[in-house]
């Protein structure tokens, strides 16, 4: 029986999720993790607010990381973050919903390139993301196979 590498992804996603203790403490919800791609979800919490009674820019950086990480890891190929910068281009606020959308713009050899969007209930973005990623050994689901190219 073939698997697609959507299916594996969205399988590797939920392995990843139940043992990623700092999105679930976050609040960070994974709506959808397909072959290279990730959409996550977060309320910015009044907890998550500065004191300029704005959102923290660390918190949304938190976000994008983690959908990096959710369409970096989506092969069934652990990877982790290399390098990541963000712009931040609007607060945020207490009751904010943000969601991040990664894409993968880039995979060769053990380096990917993903570019991640955050934007509000509203649809405005808040921030542009880009981080690189690296491969390193292993597997999320070890009965799945690795779907990326090398």
């Amino acid at each position: 029986m073939r698997i697609d590498a959507d299916e594996v992804a969205r399988r590797a996603g939920k392995v990843m999720y139940a043992t990623d203790n700092a999105a679930r403490t976050h609040g960070i919800h994974v709506v959808e993790v397909t072959a290279g791609r990730s959409v996550l979800r977060m309320v910015v919490r009044d907890t998550m607010v500065n004191g300029h009674d704005i959102g923290h820019g660390g918190m949304t950086f938190t976000l994008a990381d983690t959908a990096m990480a959710y369409a970096c890891n989506s092969y069934n190929q652990k990877a982790v973050a290399a390098m990541a910068q963000i712009s931040f281009l609007a607060p945020t606020f207490s009751g904010d919903v943000l969601t991040a959308t990664a894409t993968e713009t880039a995979l060769r050899g053990r380096t990917g390139i993903y570019d991640v969007d955050v934007v509000n209930q509203k649809g405005e973005t808040v921030a542009s993301f880009r981080g690189q990623t690296q491969t390193i050994k292993g597997r999320l689901v070890d009965d799945l196979p690795v779907t990326r190219e090398s």
